[in-house]
C-alpha cells in the first residue's frame, strides 16, 4: 500500500466511534442513544461505501 486515502480513515474512525458509542448508550440504558448512534454507523459505512465505490469507478483507488 503505497497511497494512504485519509478520508478513508477518517470514515473508519468516525465508525469506530459510533461503535464505541453504542457501548457506552447500551451501559448507560439510553434507547435514545442506542438508536442514534446506530443511525450514525450505518450513514458513515454507507457514506464510505458509496466513496469508495465512486473511487473506483474514477480509477482513482
Amino acid at each position: 500500500m503505497k497511497n494512504i486515502k485519509w478520508v478513508f480513515v477518517l470514515y473508519s474512525l468516525l465508525a469506530l466511534l459510533s461503535m464505541f458509542a453504542i457501548g457506552i448508550s447500551v451501559g448507560l440504558r439510553s434507547v435514545i442513544g442506542i438508536f442514534a448512534s446506530i443511525a450514525i454507523l450505518i450513514f458513515v459505512m454507507g457514506f464510505g461505501f458509496k466513496t469508495k465505490k465512486k473511487m473506483r469507478d474514477e480509477g482513482t483507488l
